[in-house]
């Protein structure tokens, strides 16, 4: 027998085409379809750049990015101490790209109409490339209205926060062409609870809004360390009050911020995420003293609405990996979404992640029209039940897209197991989902005009008389008012598919809001995917949720 002859064991054959330089926006019709729904049209040519880069040359960065997990350097080869974090260079580039493209500065620097519609879908896409760099992306972007607070603090930090160059070098402000912000609010004692922190701040000089104070503690969690300063609360006489603490003083020294270790994540393995001390660190007031929670609570909004943004953005890149998987694989010589149970798994995950699509970025235009009366109390609403509902419903889709993949969902050569490990931090980050649904329950009951904001959205049902019966349903559960924290994961739950469903039917694809409303609404889906009831569509949601390469 002549060995060398039997050298190659098998062929190749029965495998899927690569989707390495797909233009995520091209593919993924929901999201032109949504974008221009919502105002976003006049960014058609910015989104297909971006959807270029996001599934390019982003896509190969963000698997570089989170091979090559960041590393934390305490002191330098002198034995000074530095506390910096290293990066590839592939996570700058990442940062780079968003920050040119005007990721975390779009609607501060562009209020046109639609502007946070545009910036919304412009993240959905560089998210499904790489997650992880979002954090900062997000705090940055967030931090504006906060900051707006204090006029000289603003006046000295927005020009290089709004820049849209990317300076990763660690310099005082006035040295930097742009500048990243962080947060740091959580202590081990207190997590959610920030009213029980322990770190206090203590005025450098008069005191009072503006004026620098040093602040002594601890943050368990200070999110994105490597930024140039970092939105905080602390203890003065007066409560718990926000400060912006930079990495240096103005002298150029650095600041007494000391990082102890990063975190060892589930996933989210790109970005640094810290626990730190603060030694008498000097740091500015921003907004009035004793109010810190309120001064913080609009960037917390956005960094909400970032959650939902960032969770919908996985889904869809589950689905698009999962539709592409199974249009082209054969299992019993039959293409799998030819397969009918196939076909209702993948026409199941594609609802979900439209739904999610639609109600993030209908959140987007109530933010891009927060001077209207009834948009901003929507918005006020909106952030807590879609953060809660779509960050949690996540990961089981994901889940299940995945196992559309065999074998081939489970391994790291694919985007699927970072997708899964990263949708978590979503639920978690910015308040878990009991926090949001209280956050629901409180806007719903103490704030005069939420909750018929709500059932003005819904409306009358829209000609459906399953969104209707199930609109009547929530007005009768928010009238009963007995155990309602007890029921506040159910209620939510209830605002959420109907807001959603209630878009679906609005935007008039019958196939799409026929299907979602039947299953979810309806009485007749199950309790995991790919449990649609007879007599759908599927075929339809298929063709719209599979990509198509051009």
């Amino acid at each position: 027998m002549n060995a060398s002859q039997h050298a190659e064991t098998h062929e190749v054959f029965n495998q899927v085409p690569s989707l390495d330089g797909a233009n995520l926006y091209r593919v993924d019709l929901p999201l032109q379809a949504w974008s221009k729904r919502f105002g976003a049209g006049w960014a058609e040519q910015r989104l297909d750049v971006y959807g270029g880069l996001a599934g390019g040359e982003l896509m190969a960065a963000g698997f570089l990015a989170n091979e090559n997990k960041p590393v934390f350097k305490s002191h330098d080869r002198y034995g000074h101490r530095v506390d910096l974090v290293e990066f590839h260079p592939a996570y700058h580039q990442l940062m780079g790209a968003a920050i040119a493209h005007g990721l975390p500065s779009m609607p501060w620097t562009d209020p046109r109409g639609g502007a946070q519609v545009a910036r919304a879908a412009m993240s959905y896409l560089h998210s499904q490339a790489e997650a992880g760099s979002g954090c900062p992306l997000t705090m940055t972007f967030a931090s504006v209205p906060a900051l707006k607070l204090q006029a000289d603090v603003a006046e000295k930090w927005l020009p290089k926060i709004l820049s849209t160059q990317y300076d990763p070098r660690n310099l005082p402000i006035e040295q930097k062409t742009g500048a990243t912000i962080g947060m740091a609010m959580t202590e081990k004692q207190g997590g959610t609870d920030v009213r029980a922190n322990t770190t206090r701040a203590y005025p450098v000089g008069m005191g009072g809004p503006g004026q620098a104070y040093e602040l002594v503690g601890h943050k368990w969690f200070c999110s994105a360390p490597m930024c140039d300063a970092f939105l905080t609360l602390a203890h003065t006489e007066k409560g718990l009050t926000c400060f912006l603490l930079p990495r240096h003083r103005p002298d150029g020294t650095r600041n007494e911020f000391y990082i102890q270790r990063l975190k060892n994540k589930l996933g989210n393995w790109s970005n640094a995420s810290s626990e730190v001390e603060f030694r008498g660190a000097l740091a500015w007031m921003v907004g009035e003293e004793g109010r810190g929670v309120p001064t913080i609570i609009e960037m917390v909004s956005l960094t909400r609405f970032d959650c939902m943004i960032g969770s919908s953005a996985l889904m869809r890149q589950a689905l698009t990996q999962a539709a592409h998987h199974c249009a082209h694989r054969q299992v019993g010589g039959r293409v799998l979404s030819e397969q009918p149970l196939m076909q209702n798994v993948l026409a199941d995950l594609a609802l979900e992640s439209e739904a999610a699509l639609a109600l993030t970025l209908r959140m987007g235009k109530a933010l891009d029209n927060a001077h209207d009366e009834q948009e901003d109390k929507f918005a006020r609403l909106v952030t807590a039940v879609g953060k809660y509902w779509i960050c949690k419903r996540a990961p089981a889709m994901i889940n299940e897209a995945a196992e559309c993949m065999g074998g081939a969902g489970y391994v790291e050569d694919t985007i699927l197991p970072r997708l899964y490990r990263e949708a978590p931090v979503n639920s978690t980050w910015e308040g878990s989902g009991n926090v949001q649904c209280l956050d629901v329950l409180r806007a719903l009951s103490k704030e005069p005009g939420v909750l018929d904001a709500l059932f003005t959205e819904l409306g009358d049902g829209h000609g459906d008389v399953r969104l209707k019966s199930h609109i009547a349903q929530l007005q009768a559960d928010f009238r009963d008012t007995a155990d309602i924290q007890y029921r506040a994961r159910q209620l939510t739950e209830d605002v959420a598919l109907a807001l959603q469903a209630k878009l679906l039917l609005e935007a008039g694809n019958a196939a799409v809001s026929d299907a979602f409303i039947v299953s979810r609404l309806g009485g007749q889906g199950g309790r995991v995917y790919g449990t649609l009831p007879r007599g759908l569509d599927v075929e339809a949601l298929l063709a719209r949720s599979t990509p198509h390469l051009v």
